[in-house]
C-alpha cells in the first residue's frame, strides 16, 4: 500500500463556484503559471506517485456553494485518477482545507473524530494549556483543524490516519522587525501549543492499542528558525516523542542546516535564489515499523528518477512550491 502528502499551493484557486475546473490560461495563485498548466502539472504528478491514498494539504474550499469533497472527485474523474473517492474532516474557514483523495478499491476509509478528554479534546473544539508560564490557561484552537480517519485495508487491517496541517510560523502581516519578532513568537507558541495537543491525541489512540500514521504539513523542522532555541525544541520533535516515527525527520536532528533532506522549494526575492525546507512528513507508530516501510520524497533534484524524468521534474515544480512524500507499508 502506499499512502502520500502533498501541499498542493493555491488548489482552490482551480475551482470555480460550482467545483468545476477552471482549465484556461488566466493566471493560477503560482508565480508566472497558468490555471491550466497548474491543473495539468498535480495531475500529472498524482499519475506519476500512484498512490492508494494521497492527503490533499490545502484542497479545494468548501463554503457557501464549494464542496471540497465534489471538487477533489471531479478533478479525479477528469483525470481518470484510481483515488476516485474524498473524505475531509472539519471545515475551516481558510479556503485551504484537509482531504483525502482514496481508491476505494483499496481502502475503506470514514471521519472518526473520538471524542477526547480535557487533556486531549477533538480537534474542532477548545485545548487549554498554559503557554506562558504564568499559571493560567489559553486557550488554542485550530484554523485548520487535523482529520482524523478510521481506515481498513481490503486485507482487513486496521489504523488511524490523522492528517494535519499546523500553523505557520511566518510573521505575517508585520510592520516593523519589532512586531515581526512579536508575532513569531506568539505563533511558534501556539504551533507547539497544537504540537502538544497532536502528540496527546497520538498517544490515546496507541493506549487504546490503534496503530497511527500521522501525515501532512506540519511547517516545523530541526533547525528552521532561530526561535527554535528559545523554546528548546520544534514541534516535529514534540511529536516524535508522542510514539510515532519519521526517518526524514530523524535524518534532519543528524544534518547540519541545509544539508538534510528537503520537501518544499520557496523562491527569495530578496537573493533571487531558493530555500529549502523539510516541512512535510509521515510519522507511523512502532506497530507498523516492522511492515516494511519504504518512504520517499519526490523532489525534482534530490530523487534521481524525478530529476532524470524530464516531464516529471518540471510538473513537480509547476504544480506545488511543495513536493510529494509517499510511503509504501505492508498492509
Amino acid at each position: 500500500m502506499r499512502l502520500a502528502t502533498y501541499n498542493i499551493e493555491w488548489f482552490a484557486n482551480l475551482f470555480d463556484r460550482k467545483d468545476e475546473l477552471i482549465i484556461d490560461d488566466s493566471w493560477s495563485g503560482r508565480h508566472d503559471v497558468t490555471k491550466a498548466q497548474q491543473i495539468e502539472a498535480i495531475a500529472k504528478v498524482l499519475t506519476a506517485i500512484d498512490a492508494d491514498a494521497v492527503l490533499v494539504v490545502e484542497a479545494p474550499n468548501t463554503g457557501k456553494s464549494q464542496n471540497t469533497v465534489r471538487a477533489l472527485q471531479n478533478f479525479a474523474e477528469t483525470f481518470d485518477l484510481r483515488t476516485g473517492e474524498a473524505v475531509m474532516g472539519f471545515a475551516n474557514d481558510t479556503h485551504q482545507e484537509l482531504a483525502l483523495l482514496y481508491d476505494p478499491l483499496a481502502l475503506t476509509v470514514r471521519h472518526d473524530p473520538k471524542d477526547g478528554s480535557h487533556q486531549a479534546p477533538r480537534f474542532d473544539q477548545v485545548f487549554h494549556i498554559d503557554l506562558d508560564v504564568d499559571a493560567s490557561e489559553d486557550q488554542v484552537q485550530f484554523s485548520k483543524p487535523p482529520m482524523e480517519l478510521a481506515v481498513q485495508t481490503k486485507d482487513g487491517n486496521h489504523f488511524r490516519l490523522i492528517g494535519a496541517h499546523l500553523k505557520s510560523k511566518a510573521p505575517h502581516g508585520a510592520e516593523s522587525r519589532d512586531e515581526a519578532i512579536r508575532i513569531s513568537i506568539a505563533n511558534r507558541r501556539k504551533q507547539l501549543a497544537q504540537a502538544i495537543w497532536l502528540g496527546r491525541r497520538i498517544k490515546a489512540h496507541l493506549a487504546a492499542d490503534e496503530q497511527v500514521i500521522l501525515l501532512g504539513d506540519l511547517n516545523d523542522g530541526p533547525g528552521l528558525d532561530q526561535f527554535e532555541n528559545l523554546f528548546g525544541r520544534s514541534s516535529v520533535e514534540i511529536l516524535l516523542q508522542s510514539g510515532v516515527f519519521d526517518p526524514h525527520a530523524d535524518a534532519a536532528f543528524r544534518s547540519k542546516p541545509g544539508d538534510g533532506p528537503s520537501t518544499a522549494r520557496f523562491f527569495r526575492p530578496d537573493s533571487g535564489g531558493y530555500l529549502e525546507a523539510l516541512l512535510d512528513y509521515i510519522m507511523i507508530s512502532d506497530g507498523l515499523r516492522d511492515r516494511r516501510p519504504d518512504w520517499r520524497i519526490w523532489h525534482p533534484y534530490h530523487d534521481p528518477a524525478c530529476r532524470d524524468a524530464g516531464d516529471l521534474q518540471e510538473a513537480l515544480l509547476t504544480a506545488s512550491d511543495h513536493f510529494p512524500v509517499t510511503l509504501d507499508l505492508e498492509l
